[in-house]
């Protein structure tokens, strides 16, 4: 993934700093360790940025996380549904139990679009 390096889409996949994309803005790279999927780094050890810029800053990543849980019920649908032909019942199943399992994912992807939106790549804090 190196290839996308210096653009949003790989800070937001990675869940690195989005200024340096250097380290995880996370202290824990598992988000299925249930405690610690929100538990975040307060600086980036490289670059210095401050991830919270102010109280209550990730509560707007609640607007994202509804279009992109939209995303995975859409694409847990498609393939069960329409590829793999279940029945409706059993589709609304897979449906429940992807939002279910992909919840953590879900979170800290809202997370990283969230603080994309306000910080941006700097090749030269990504160097030093």
């Amino acid at each position: 993934m190196n290839f996308l390096k210096g653009t949003k889409i790989y800070s937001i996949c990675t869940g690195s700093c989005p200024v340096c994309q250097q380290e995880s803005m996370y202290e824990e790279s598992n988000p299925y360790k249930l405690n610690l999927t929100l538990k975040m780094q307060e600086r980036c050890s490289h670059c210095s940025t401050k991830y919270k810029i102010e109280p209550s800053f990730f509560y707007g990543a609640m607007y994202v996380s509804y279009p992109v849980g939209i995303a995975f019920a859409v694409a847990a649908f498609v393939i069960s549904y329409l590829v793999l032909q279940l029945n409706l019942v059993v589709t609304f199943l897979v449906i429940a139990g992807t939002m279910i399992g992909f919840l953590p994912v879900i979170l800290r992807l809202s997370r990283n679009i969230w603080i994309n939106f306000f910080m941006h790549y700097d090749k030269e804090k990504s160097l030093s």
